[in-house]
C-alpha cells in the first residue's frame, strides 16, 4: 500500500472511531434497558434549520439559552362555576318529615332539596355547611344537640354538593366519637370532600383540596365556637378555632403554595345579626392577605353582607360573611331567608386567578306547620300565596316575595344581585 493509500485508510478509520465513540458515550441504561441519548434539535431548529451564528448569539463558552430547550405548551385559561350555600340545619321536624316520606323505611330527604337541585347540579363544584353531625351510633336528634340520619348525607350528595364543611358549633354535639363517625361517613361518600374536621395532626397538616378541569382548590374550615364543648385531652382529633391564627395562616399559605385557589369556610359571628362583627372583618382581611381567594361565612343563621377585599398584590378576595340558613325550622322571617352564591373561578393563561360573575340568588325555606312540607324554594319559584301561608308561623304578617326582595337588598350589596 503506497503512502497516499495509507493516509486515506487512516483518515477513514479515525472518522469511524470518532462517530462510534460519540454514540457509545451517549449510551446509558434506563429502566434496565440500554438507551441511546441523542441531543435532539430544538423545535426552532426543526422548523427553520440550523441557525447561523450572529452577533446576537452568545459565545461558545456561554450557557445554552432557553431557546435550545423544548418549551412547555402554552397554558390555557380554565374556569370553574362555583356555588356555595349556608347552614344545612336539620331540626327534628325535617328528619321526621323525611321518615314519613320514605317508602321502604329509613329517611327520604329528597323533597327538601328538590327545587334547588338543578341549580346545585349545574355548578362544577358546590359547597355546603353541614351544621348537624351524622353519627351512626346515635339516634337522630334536634336542637340543642343535633344528630342527623345517614340518609341525609346521601341526599346532600344526590343534590349535587361536592364539598362538605364540618367546622361549626355543633360538631361536638355527639362527642368525639360522633365527630369521628361523621368523618368516617363523609370520607366513605364517593365524590364528597370534607373540610374543617381532622382525624389527627397529620390529617390537619395535609393540604385539603378538590380538583376539577385542571383547577385545584385548596380548602380550609374553621369555627369560632364549640358551644362550650371540647375534645378530650387524649383525642387525636383536631379542630381549627378562629382564635388559632397561626394555624390558619399556615394552612392558607400551604394551600396557596400547592393549589391554584384557596377557599375558606368560616363559622363565625353573632347569631341572628345581619352585620358582621369587627372580629370577622379583621380575620377576613388577614386571611385575604395570607392568600385566601374566597371566604364563605356561616353561623349567624341570617344573611350578612358580602364584599371585596383588595390585596397588596392587586388581587381581590371575595367575602360572604354569612349566607344564612339553607334549610331549617327556625321561626322568624330573617331565618327562613337564605341564598345560593354563584361565582366563577378562573385561572388565566398567565396563571393569574380571578373571581368573577358573582351573583347571590335568594332562597326561602317554606313550611307551614309540623313535619310534612319543609322545602327550599329559589325566590324565583316562590309566590305571595305561599308566603301568606307561613306568615303566621314566622310572626311576619306582611311576609311576601317583595318582603324577601327588600330584606335581601338591605343586606346584600347591589353589585352581587341580579338587576
Amino acid at each position: 500500500m503506497n503512502n497516499k493509500a495509507v493516509k486515506v485508510f487512516l483518515s477513514v478509520t479515525l472518522a469511524l472511531v470518532v462517530v462510534f465513540g460519540a454514540v457509545a458515550i451517549g449510551m446509558t441504561v434506563k429502566n434496565g434497558r440500554s438507551v441511546i441519548e441523542v441531543n435532539a434539535p430544538a423545535p426552532f431548529a426543526e422548523r427553520f434549520g440550523k441557525k447561523d451564528k450572529t452577533e446576537d448569539e452568545p459565545p461558545a463558552s456561554a450557557a445554552p439559552s432557553d431557546a435550545s430547550k423544548t418549551p412547555s405548551a402554552p397554558q390555557q385559561q380554565t374556569s370553574l362555576r362555583m356555588l356555595s350555600v349556608g347552614d344545612n340545619l336539620i331540626h327534628d321536624g325535617i328528619y321526621e318529615q323525611a321518615q314519613k316520606r320514605a317508602k321502604n323505611g329509613g329517611y327520604d330527604f329528597s323533597f327538601c332539596y328538590a327545587r334547588v337541585k338543578s341549580a346545585v347540579e349545574a355548578a362544577d363544584i358546590a359547597t355546603i355547611n353541614q351544621e348537624t353531625i351524622v353519627a351512626k351510633s346515635y339516634p337522630p336528634s334536634g336542637y340543642p344537640m343535633f344528630n342527623s340520619p345517614q340518609e341525609l348525607g346521601a341526599a346532600v350528595k344526590d343534590t349535587g354538593f361536592d364539598v362538605v364543611a364540618l367546622a361549626n358549633n355543633h360538631m361536638l354535639d355527639k362527642t368525639a366519637k360522633g365527630l369521628t363517625e361523621a368523618i368516617d361517613f363523609w370520607d366513605a361518600a364517593e365524590g364528597i370532600t370534607r373540610t374543617g374536621a381532622y382525624r389527627d395532626k397529620s390529617d390537619l397538616d395535609r393540604v385539603e383540596y378538590i380538583e376539577k378541569n385542571g383547577l385545584k382548590i385548596g380548602l380550609i374550615g374553621i369555627t369560632q365556637y364549640l358551644n362550650g364543648l371540647s375534645l378530650p385531652k387524649d383525642s387525636p382529633l383536631q379542630i381549627i378555632l378562629t382564635s388559632d391564627e397561626a394555624t390558619i395562616e399556615r394552612k392558607i399559605k400551604a394551600a396557596k403554595a400547592a393549589c391554584d385557589v384557596v377557599l375558606v369556610n368560616a363559622h363565625w359571628g353573632t347569631e341572628y345579626t345581619t352585620q358582621p362583627t369587627q372580629d370577622q372583618k379583621n380575620l377576613a382581611k388577614k386571611m385575604a392577605s395570607w392568600g385566601a381567594n374566597v371566604i364563605i361565612g356561616h353561623h349567624p343563621h341570617v344573611l350578612q353582607p358580602m364584599e371585596w377585599i383588595d390585596n397588596a398584590d392587586g388581587s381581590r378576595t371575595l367575602v360572604a360573611y354569612s349566607l344564612g340558613n339553607f334549610i331549617s325550622q327556625q321561626n322568624t322571617a330573617a331565618r327562613v331567608i337564605g341564598g345560593m352564591l354563584h361565582y366563577t373561578l378562573t385561572k388565566g393563561a398567565d396563571g393569574k386567578i380571578t373571581v368573577s360573575e358573582v351573583q347571590f340568588e335568594p332562597t326561602v325555606t317554606h313550611y307551614v306547620s309540623g313535619s310534612h312540607d319543609v322545602q327550599i324554594y329559589p325566590l324565583s319559584q316562590y309566590s305571595d300565596a305561599l308566603a301568606k301561608k307561613q306568615a303566621g308561623r314566622i310572626k311576619q304578617p306582611d311576609f311576601s316575595v317583595a318582603y324577601v326582595e327588600n330584606f335581601v337588598k338591605d343586606v346584600i350589596p347591589a353589585e352581587f344581585l341580579q338587576n
